[in-house]
């Protein structure tokens, strides 16, 4: 009984791997590979998290905006050390014992004034010390209000600056986002139809290792009766050697592609993907004006442009601010008492103030700040007379695409009714050659050219779809709808 159950368990074991080990085979349309790709990919992973990063650092700028609470204390500093210290009694300098502890709370509001630049502050302390050498004595110190501002009036405001930038920085990085998507795009189609092109010459393959071994059949009996030279008959031998090779070649062509594919969408490896050709292609036509007028107000790079003329300007701003008269300004009030008890230090606190002005004046530094700023400035030329090339070279490659897309939709239609013409054009040629009315060179002819009219149809339509997405990566538009591009952004956050 128990070798009936092993010998069981054995065989279901057995059927068990088998299932497993059966590949698994889906079709895919060009769609269905796109939406894959931008949820399962690798690069759908790191474009979620350049956008999060970029989410997190706007975020961080709004906060640095708003009033900040910051709570500092010392529970306990004890020391015990000698101090120099000069005695009046004897009039000369001698070391003294000291040996004390102490512990301080503070509590304080910050609020940045974007305005201006400087900084209100509101504040209140509670201190204690303990002498512990000679005569042991306590002491209580409180601060219950302390108001005060501080600001830089050398002409620069790094908050206004970064109120200009960061908006335009995050608003990038969203644009810059669906952008990517569309990159994901393309990639996704170039990888489809990799594997489309592979498949394809794989079935052209086949078809062509069965006609070779038909006609290599028929060959050898013509031959015997006559109708057919040795020459001929080496050459459809020849012929179904060479589709041997191609047909192995394919297979080949067909497991790297989708190996590839296959990795790219992460799926199984042991995946067979059928990828469905699209046999339509939308009506559509693109004015070049509009197509720019698009990609002027959505492509991330024109933020870009006018970041970086931004940050030229507050390089050179800053620089400036820096060649003169450097002020500060720091002005406080609060209240302030100290007593030995505890329960005396708010009673009757007394006004503290303080006013305090900085100055620093350059006299001699042989034109450094002078150098550093006609550096900057001349920085400042280079980097917008690059920006104004790059986006003249960006015109025209939208101008570009734009024709080249228009133009594709065309040639798509003529590599349709060639392949058509080509497949039935090869059908006749076959069939006359069955019956012996055209001969083996004539065949060999109508199959290449079979062969080259798929291919470049295929091709055609691969382009087509690239130009496609290359345009809505160029203008983050979707000409099909009618509408912008966007992005669940929200969703994004939340994962």
């Amino acid at each position: 009984m128990k070798k009936i159950i092993i010998i069981l368990i054995i065989l279901i074991s057995g059927v068990f791997q088998n299932v497993s080990a059966q590949k698994v085979s889906i079709s895919l349309s060009l769609n269905e590979a796109i939406k894959i790709a931008a949820q399962k990919s690798l690069d759908a992973f790191r474009n979620n998290n350049m956008y999060l990063s970029s989410y997190w650092e706007f975020r961080y700028y709004k906060a640095d905006k708003l009033p900040s609470l910051n709570l500092n204390t010392t529970p306990l500093d004890y020391n015990h050390y000698r101090k120099l210290q000069y005695n009046s009694e004897n009039m000369k300098d001698e070391y003294v014992l000291r040996d004390y502890f102490n512990s301080d709370v503070s509590l304080q509001v910050n609020q940045k004034v974007g305005l201006t630049g400087g900084s209100f502050f509101v504040n209140s302390t509670l201190g204690m010390v303990r002498n512990l050498s000679g005569e042991v004595s306590t002491s209580f110190q409180a601060t219950p209000v302390n108001i005060g501002y501080s600001q830089e009036l050398n002409g620069y405001n790094d908050l206004k600056w970064q109120s200009k930038l960061e908006p335009i920085k995050f608003e990038k990085a969203k644009k810059a986002f669906i952008q990517s998507q569309e990159n994901l795009a393309m990639k996704s189609t170039a990888m489809f139809f990799d594997l489309v092109e592979a498949q394809i010459q794989l079935k052209i393959a086949q078809n062509n290792m069965a006609n070779a071994d038909t006609l290599y059949k028929i060959g050898k009996g013509r031959f015997q009766v006559g109708t057919v030279t040795q020459d001929e008959l080496l050459n459809l031998e020849l012929g179904q050697l060479n589709s041997q090779q191609a047909l192995n070649k394919a297979n080949l062509e067909v497991q790297r592609a989708q190996s590839g594919l296959n990795s790219y969408l992460v799926m199984d490896k042991e995946t067979l993907v059928n990828c469905e050709v699209p046999s339509r292609i939308p009506s559509l036509q693109i004015l070049a004006d509009e197509a720019l007028s698009r990609a002027l107000k959505n492509n991330p790079d024109i933020l870009d442009e006018e970041q970086q003329m931004l940050e030229q300007d507050r390089i050179v701003a800053q620089t400036k601010s820096q060649t003169g008269l450097n002020t500060s300004l720091y002005a406080a009030f609060g209240l302030n008492q100290s007593a030995d008890n505890f329960d005396l230090i708010y009673d009757n606190p007394d006004q503290s103030q303080r006013f305090k002005i900085g100055l620093s004046v350059p006299l001699v530094d042989w034109g450094r700040r002078k150098g550093r700023l006609l550096m900057a400035e001349s920085t400042r030329e280079v980097a917008n007379a690059r920006v104004r090339q790059s986006r003249i070279d960006f015109e025209q490659n939208v101008f570009q695409s734009v024709m080249e897309f228009n133009l594709q939709a065309e040639q798509v239609r003529n590599a349709a009714k060639a392949d058509t013409v080509a497949r039935k054009g090869y059908e006749v040629t076959f069939q006359r050659f069955l019956i012996g009315k055209v001969d083996v060179i004539k065949l060999n002819q109508a199959r290449n050219d079979r062969e080259s009219a798929r291919r470049a149809y295929i091709g055609a339509v691969n382009t087509y779809w690239s130009y496609f997405y290359r345009l809505r990566m160029l203008t983050l538009y979707d000409f099909v709808k009618g509408e912008d591009l966007t992005a669940e952004y929200d969703k994004i956050i939340k994962n």
